[in-house]
């Protein structure tokens, strides 16, 4: 999909309505397409759809191509006959809010019924799509089926706690794991084609309403997956026992004094480049089957990133280090001839960073709320966009604006009600909308949080605070019809329709 001038919402899809606990691939989300289409929206800008692990965040996953079973619909599983009316009424009212652990206690029993089910009863075609599936899929899929039955077999713990000859990838071991666990690798193979399925689905659902998905590719992965543990040589780890060297992150920034310490594994690139970049052409092929277009987050890693020295108990103590972003660029572009990416180009962004992403002509990303913190040279201020860059009011890592306006002092919201030209500050979500949609810049996209007004409350994601993230959801009665209006006269009148 080459980009155009358009306009849409970002909101992951845990954060939908559900009566299950979390959203989900199922109903509420076709009736949020319908929601964006109402409003002449053509974007739905979704974050990593990964399997998430301790923290529940969808930058820390399981496995970097696979989905997150958590966001299989029951319903849709209730609709094939693989579930029943009784099962899904059987669960107790949830909270607003997503509460993971309650979750995955009462959702992994139903999805195991479905996969008896399926297995008992499929029809030829169903059963053929499922070995289809498997066998296109088998490059990844083996690996993180094992690794997460193992997973399971060793109560949750990381791959480093596991015995040495399944850290060490032994043979031997290995196919004496692969035989005592091929029911639960099983079940996990159904659980990766039935999000494929279901995903699928909602996609082509939205692509008929002229709405493109737009999927969100960490740059880095986590240390405890199925991807570190099976391709040890692509990690910067001590291959004998799994031990980091170093880790990934971020200097100090606007969201932390002491930096951001992902702990994420940071690769041997050496090694990627001489295997011709093979393991990010099959991430980006992976991806590709579930959206349309992809923000890669942390772009600037590609050109440099910051290593930290492995049991560092912040961000401040790294260093800088050139990565093979060209190379690797020119390599996808070579396989796909084309990629529909837009670059995180947030941080300490440099002349060199900035070049590798003009090279590959990729929109760079213009957050709002950074616009006011400095002079009429801001780069986040609009008349200093080009055309070729994503608006965005705020990201899941802000404060929605409501809550980010509250937070500034006196002298700041001065400022930026003078720049808007206005002196109502409960409409201040709705001017900053209003300077993305008029900008030059090609996309504009806006947390739901904004378009709906709602206070710091609502926050999707608070870097470096380590729990209560990502458990937000919204009521959907707030999707009323002046919203709607609202929203679409706005994007007709900025020709974002």
């Amino acid at each position: 999909m080459p980009f155009s001038r358009s306009s849409g919402i970002l909101l992951h899809p845990t954060s939908l309505p559900s009566r299950f606990g979390i959203g989900d691939l199922g109903p509420e989300a076709y009736s949020f397409v319908d929601f964006l289409s109402a409003c002449g929206q053509k974007l739905w800008q979704v974050l990593p759809l990964g399997p998430t692990g301790y923290g529940d965040s969808p930058y820390m996953c399981f496995s970097a191509m696979a989905g997150n079973p958590l966001l299989i619909s029951l319903e849709v599983l209730r609709d094939k006959a693989l579930l029943s009316d009784d099962d899904l009424n059987a669960l107790l009212p949830y909270p607003s809010k997503i509460d993971y652990g309650r979750v995955i206690n009462e959702k992994f029993p139903l999805l195991k019924k479905a996969w008896r089910v399926f297995r008992s009863q499929a029809t030829p075609e169903q059963k053929s799509a499922y070995d289809q599936f498997c066998a296109s899929n088998a490059q990844w899929l083996e690996d993180f089926t094992l690794f997460m039955s193992l997973k399971e077999h060793y109560h949750g713990k990381p791959w480093t706690k596991w015995n040495l000859s399944l850290v060490k990838r032994k043979r031997d071991a290995l196919k004496k794991a692969k035989t005592k666990y091929a029911t639960m690798m099983d079940f996990h193979r159904f659980l990766q084609f039935e999000f494929q399925q279901q995903i699928g689905a909602l996609r082509k659902y939205a692509n008929q309403r002229k709405i493109s998905i737009i999927g969100d590719l960490p740059i880095y992965v986590a240390h405890d997956s199925a991807e570190v543990w099976a391709k040890p040589e692509y990690f910067e780890i001590n291959k004998e026992n799994g031990i980091l060297y170093s880790v990934a992150g971020v200097p100090p920034d606007y969201f932390s004094a002491t930096g951001q310490l992902w702990g994420n594994p940071i690769y041997n690139w050496e090694k990627l480049k001489q295997d011709n970049f093979e393991w990010w052409i099959q991430r980006f092929i992976v991806l590709l089957g579930y959206v349309d277009a992809v923000r890669i987050d942390h772009f600037r890693g590609f050109e440099a990133y910051w290593s930290v020295k492995f049991g560092e108990e912040t961000a401040i103590n790294g260093e800088w280090i050139t990565a093979p972003g060209k190379a690797l660029f020119d390599r996808l572009y070579e396989r796909f001839g084309y990629l529909p990416i837009i670059a995180e180009d947030l941080g300490v962004i440099t002349p060199e960073v900035e070049q590798l992403r003009d090279n590959f002509n990729l929109p760079g990303m213009k957050i709002l709320q950074f616009a006011f913190s400095t002079d009429e040279e801001n780069p986040y201020l609009p008349p200093n966009y080009t055309e070729n860059c994503v608006v965005y009011t705020g990201t899941h890592d802000n404060d929605t604006t409501q809550g980010w306006f509250q937070s500034l002092e006196d002298i700041e919201k001065a400022k930026v009600l003078k720049y808007i030209d206005s002196k109502d500050p409960k409409s201040i979500h709705w001017d900053l909308i209003d300077l993305a949609f008029l900008s030059v810049a090609k996309m504009a996209i806006v947390p739901l949080q904004d378009i709906l007004g709602l206070p710091a409350q609502a926050r999707m994601n608070t870097p470096s605070k380590k729990d209560g993230n990502w458990t937000w959801r919204f009521d959907r009665t707030l999707l009323t019809d002046e919203v709607i209006a609202k929203l679409k006269s706005l994007t007709i009148k900025s020709e974002r329709g």
